[in-house]
């Protein structure tokens, strides 16, 4: 069987899709695992195609900054935001969240502040004002603290019920690489059959990436589904900030 045979379900979607399909990609956890991060760096360079990357403020240090820094300007489509603040748990009990009821109002803000501090200490004005929280997961005081801040975009996944927030747009992502299913992860056939049952729906079509989870076949499967999108004629591609509009 082809190694590549896990796409062909997306592949036939696109090839009957009536009109473009658009595609946008993010990447969380910026600050761990740099290594692999930079290789799925290179992978949507090769493709030349946009990725969002969350960037971990309390994480981050001097020399990953200088080097997205040149990467973003090098190519103009790496685009860099806030990802929470330490990436810490705060529930004492349930899912984890960094960003969850425990925490008050005035809590959840001077994290926000502090990581936004930090992230243009070290990048400068190159990041983005869209923020991503830990695990996906966020409360309404953290998309009305994000909006009284100025932020424009909050991207969580696409289960969680929007906020409908004044003034601040939602942007979802669609397809987790690394999602569960009863506890279990997708395997790549049903990665697959979930981008064909996106792209059928139309899109945008949002693809979550954890570099710092991803071993040498993950990158090459990513590295495979980014040369079928870029290469097929019914794909286009966005950044977050572009879907904002």
């Amino acid at each position: 069987m082809p190694a590549t045979s896990w796409l062909d379900p997306a592949r036939e979607r696109l090839d009957a899709a009536p009109r473009p399909v658009t595609f946008f990609f993010r990447d969380d956890d910026a600050g761990w695992g740099d290594a692999r991060l930079l290789e799925l760096l290179d992978h949507f360079d090769r493709a030349g195609l946009p990725l969002d990357v969350a960037v971990i403020p309390a994480a981050l240090d001097a020399p990953l900054a200088r080097e997205l820094r040149a990467r973003h300007a090098a190519a103009g489509r790496l685009g860099l935001h806030q990802h929470g603040y330490d990436h810490a748990n705060h529930e004492p009990e349930g899912r984890k969240q960094e960003f969850g009821p425990a925490r008050s109002p005035s809590e959840q803000r001077r994290d926000i502040e502090a990581g936004r501090r930090r992230l243009e200490d070290l990048l400068g004005d190159t990041v983005a004002p869209i923020f991503t929280p830990p695990w996906n997961r966020c409360t309404r005081t953290t998309a009305e603290c994000l909006a009284a801040l100025g932020f424009r975009v909050l991207s969580r996944e696409a289960r969680a019920e929007p906020f409908g927030v004044d003034g601040l747009v939602e942007v979802p992502v669609d397809v987790d690489w690394f999602a569960k299913r009863r506890g279990a992860p997708l395997s790549q056939a049903q990665i697959g059959e979930h981008l064909a049952a996106e792209i059928a729906g139309g899109g945008p079509v949002g693809v979550m990436f954890h570099h710092a989870v991803m071993d040498d076949a993950d990158m090459a499967a990513a590295g495979d589904l980014l040369a079928l999108l870029a290469g097929h004629p019914a794909c286009r591609f966005a950044s977050i900030l572009e879907l904002a509009g």
